[in-house]
């Protein structure tokens, strides 16, 4: 334990300053290639997943209440199995949920590992569909291409689904699982903890470079960040990235609002999508995320292909 307490002040001293700003690749602030555990409050957990030299999954996190642990995104496998160790340095109570904000595999691949030690899935009714369909041939895939990982488990498709809000509350915590809308996928979930502040928010809002639109609606996506800011959020946990406060919503806000404004106005001038992908420039989005917005075209088009659509 005080190794842990420790590595947590030396985590809480480094990113205070992200916590102050967005420019955390201009200002050399944020880390990369570290894997860190910090207790944000009593109880609460926040693990911040390496992403290079290799993406190894999520951001995950877990509460503790009186008698069970809650862990926020299974992840891969072999990152549950990795969580499990840290949660076991902090408290021996079972864990008995897990809560998946979306089903992509590297935030829910690792419920079968966390279902093996008693606990229960838990996402938003909005995702079931993806968890159904996508997860289980997702899942599949990564076992003939991970055998060592996955070869052994079966996929766990949540045990729970909630329609709009889910309340976990003792004397202790207070965990609202809430859908507030389709955003990076249909399914999208966030866990807030209104007590502390505390706002863990899946892929919905990241630090850094790592938007995926494929399965998004940025219309939808801009209505949802809308509606996470109106929260009092003192701490941000993202999906990606490192963590930081509620000025973190307001730049993936403001990356959604500018990119679509940006890609509409170059449409209206008669511009095609090559064009755009070559011109196409927001200057503040590489002090935030490390790149220049051109460097994500995938996320170019599938906006432009939003803006020109005759549905």
């Amino acid at each position: 334990m005080k190794s842990h307490r420790l590595r947590s002040l030396m985590v809480a001293l480094l990113t205070t300053s992200v916590l102050l700003g967005v420019s955390g690749f201009a200002l050399g602030l944020l880390v990369p290639t570290e894997t860190t555990v910090t207790e944000l409050a009593p109880g609460v957990f926040f693990r911040k997943a390496q992403w290079q030299p290799d993406f190894i999954g999520c951001n995950q996190g877990w509460i503790i209440f009186e008698d069970f642990v809650l862990v926020i995104e299974a992840s891969f496998p072999n990152q549950a199995e990795a969580l499990i160790k840290e949660i076991r340095k902090t408290t021996d109570k079972p864990i008995k949920y897990v809560f998946d904000t979306h089903w992509h595999g590297d935030h829910a691949d690792g419920n079968p590992v966390f279902v093996s030690e008693g606990a229960s899935a838990i996402a938003s009714e909005s995702s079931r569909e993806q968890f159904l369909n996508k997860g289980i041939a997702s899942f599949d895939k990564q076992k003939q291409e991970k055998p060592a990982e996955y070869g052994k488990l079966k996929y766990g498709v949540p045990a729970v689904y909630f329609p709009k809000k889910m309340i976990l509350e003792d004397a202790t915590q207070r965990v609202e699982l809430i859908h507030l809308g389709h955003g990076h996928t249909p399914g999208d979930a966030v866990a807030w903890l209104p007590k502390q502040g505390i706002l863990f928010t899946g892929d919905s809002c990241v630090n850094g470079a790592f938007n995926y639109t494929g399965e998004s609606n940025t219309s939808s996506w801009i209505s949802v960040l809308t509606e996470m800011a109106k929260m009092p959020i003192k701490i941000v946990c993202p999906g990606h990235g490192e963590r930081s406060d509620a000025k973190l919503v307001e730049t993936q806000r403001r990356y959604f609002v500018e990119l679509r404004q940006a890609i509409q106005e170059a449409i209206a001038a008669g511009k095609s999508l090559d064009e755009i992908k070559k011109t196409i420039d927001l200057p503040w989005y590489k002090e935030w995320a490390g790149v220049t917005v051109r460097e994500r075209a995938e996320n170019i088009e599938h906006v432009y292909k939003e803006l020109t659509s005759k549905t």
